[in-house]
């Protein structure tokens, strides 16, 4: 099954100048409604600042695992340092789920115990913050097409403007009805869709990181793709993982036929060529065996371990 590997390319400098305009524009708003909850005794709005604050430090860690990510591969990091994107990724879902869980805590205190809310306080930051976040979501929308990393921030701020939507409908009802426990209702709800988009995306830089294989590449249809080259007898010890975001790799053993054998180079550029073309695979390591002097009930994916015959490997 071919894998589609096309994802959105962006003058780097570009990018950064974005990602610092949503970094100011955030910490900003997050003042403004500390501030603005405080007086007015809206926990919404509170927990809209909150997030936005969590916003802002993702920002920031992003930025910096941008930069980071540009650096050359070297002697201590051979794979280079792009994974540092998968790695902040990871940080911000997690922030995500903490800011998440802890708003779910004071929402169901405030609603044992409503305070007075300031209506107009909680609409008219609650308008700015909207106005603020739909900025941020629009900046990093193209972004996050090609980048986990980004995609994290996207929909932190995607989130945003809905809670922004929800604090200004809570702040509206509470003008009109006097409806003190549509606050932390608000907040509730809040806390449990941010919940929700944690927990359903942070599977995938947990699964990077593990070095699982990419979820849009068929392990099976790989192993297939390679046995049907000519010459080639068998496949085992497959390990399928990514080295970035966007760059999977190959490591595995490929049995050759008697006749195979003699056509060690002409087979190994079939293969790198199939991987490539079919899976958008660019980077593998390809240890064959002689049919004769193979490895005996190996594993077809991952390594069992067992010492193999040295006779007949070329590497």
């Amino acid at each position: 099954m071919p894998h589609d590997h096309s994802h959105a390319h962006m003058d780097p400098e570009s990018g950064d100048r974005r990602v610092s305009i949503a970094i100011w524009a955030n910490a900003l708003l997050t003042v403004a409604q500390i501030v603005g909850g405080i007086l007015s005794g809206s926990l919404a709005l509170v927990a809209d600042a909150l997030h936005n604050f969590s916003d802002m430090a993702s920002l920031i860690i992003a930025f910096v695992a941008r930069k980071i990510a540009r650096r050359p591969a070297d002697e201590r990091m051979t794979f280079g340092y792009g994974r540092i994107e998968i790695v902040a990724a990871l940080i911000n879902y997690t922030t995500l789920i903490l800011v998440g869980v802890y708003l779910i805590y004071e929402g169901v205190m405030r609603m044992i115990e409503p305070t007075e809310v300031a209506g107009w306080t909680v609409v008219i930051l609650g308008g700015v913050a909207l106005a603020v976040d739909t900025l941020t979501a629009l900046l990093t929308y193209s972004m996050q097409k090609g980048s986990v990393n980004i995609r994290a921030l996207f929909l932190h701020n995607l989130s945003d403007a809905l809670a922004s939507v929800a604090v200004i409908i809570g702040g509206t009802l509470i003008i009109l009805y006097d409806l003190r426990w549509v606050d932390p209702a608000i907040t509730i709800l809040i806390a449990l869709y941010i919940l929700y988009l944690a927990l359903t995306e942070i599977g995938e830089p947990i699964r990077t990181l593990m070095l699982g294989s990419p979820p849009g590449i068929d392990g099976r249809a790989v192993v297939d793709a390679v046995r049907r080259i000519e010459g080639v007898e068998d496949v085992h010890h497959v390990h399928l993982w990514q080295m970035q975001e966007h760059d999977a790799a190959l490591d595995c053993h490929v049995v050759l036929t008697e006749d195979g054998w003699t056509r060690i180079e002409a087979i190994k550029a079939a293969i790198k060529h199939r991987l490539e073309a079919d899976f958008g695979i660019t980077h593998s390591s390809l240890e064959f065996e002689n049919v004769e002097h193979a490895h005996q009930d190996a594993e077809l994916f991952g390594h069992d371990g067992t010492k193999r015959k040295e006779d007949g490997h070329v590497k």
